[in-house]
């Protein structure tokens, strides 16, 4: 078994876990690194489960014992983070560097499009509420909020009424108290996890708002109160997280909800068109991008 059929194991099972067991499930996704290098007394006193509870849930995976498990999350780590990558900056090799970095955002594209395809139910159920909901509420922070505006302009662009969560005189929480059932909210979220977000999150959903979730892992907390659930890939070797598999997976989610809206979708993007005609914001081109 290889790290990424591990992952979507994890995903596929985590849900009929009992609580103890996903516990650890979750820890495994979110903490991957630590995981393949600490020791199984290490990992059970994080956790506050016994060493046979690890070995057990490697069982329920697949593996035949803990330290097989732990071998394969070793390898996903060193594919990763090749001493070309590891500190690029100091490196004489720079065309290694590039092809590093190049392997690893491949790679997080791969992973995302796999992802992507193992759920092929939740996009659709992403697109029905979509193109149905009075308003689409976008939230992210930090970083990921570059996704959650870009998936607020491609809504926009198709013609359906959005609005991008920012924290500013108001704070989510505040904002959250005007979003109702017949809305729908997309959150964006990398780690760092921030707490405002999800309290904001629940609150949304607890008026009776469908909720769907863009992250790298089960285990962020804001996926506790979504409806439907995205996982995207964002290794790194330098920056926390890379927003190259986010950002593929809004062009897919949003492409398949154009193909979804049918005449209505062309309408709106045959509309978004004509603005880039306008002469007076734009240079004439002929073929036409947005």
């Amino acid at each position: 078994m290889d790290a990424l059929t591990l992952e979507q194991t994890i995903r596929d099972k985590i849900n009929h876990f009992p609580a103890k067991t996903r516990r650890v499930a979750e820890y495994i996704l979110a903490n991957s690194s630590e995981v393949a290098f600490q020791s199984i007394s290490e990992t059970a006193e994080k956790l506050s489960v016994s060493r046979a509870q690890l070995v057990r849930v490697a069982r329920m995976l697949g593996f035949n014992g803990y330290a097989d498990l732990k071998h394969v999350l070793k390898q996903k780590l060193m594919g990763q983070l090749r001493p070309a990558a590891q500190n690029p900056g100091f490196h004489s090799e720079e065309d290694e560097i590039l092809s590093e970095l190049c392997r690893l955002e491949h790679s997080n594209i791969d992973q995302t499009c796999r992802s992507l395809e193992f759920n092929s139910e939740g996009i659709k159920k992403f697109c029905e509420i979509a193109a149905n909901s009075n308003v689409i509420y976008c939230m992210g922070w930090g970083i990921s909020a570059v996704p959650a505006e870009w998936l607020y302009t491609r809504f926009a662009e198709l013609g359906l009424k959005s609005v991008l969560m920012r924290r500013g005189s108001l704070s989510l929480i505040e904002q959250a108290r005007g979003i109702t059932k017949g809305d729908m909210l997309v959150v964006c979220e990398l780690p760092s996890y921030v707490i405002e977000v999800t309290e904001a999150a629940e609150k949304i959903s607890q008026q009776g708002t469908f909720v769907a979730t863009m992250t790298d892992s089960p285990a962020a907390p804001v996926c506790s109160y979504s409806e439907v659930q995205f996982f995207v890939s964002d290794s790194s070797p330098l920056f926390g997280s890379s927003l190259v598999g986010m950002m593929f997976a809004v062009h897919v989610l949003t492409s398949s909800l154009a193909y979804k809206m049918g005449k209505a979708g062309e309408r709106a993007l045959a509309s978004q068109g004509e603005s880039l005609r306008d002469e007076r914001v734009y240079y004439p081109t002929r073929s036409l991008r947005y």
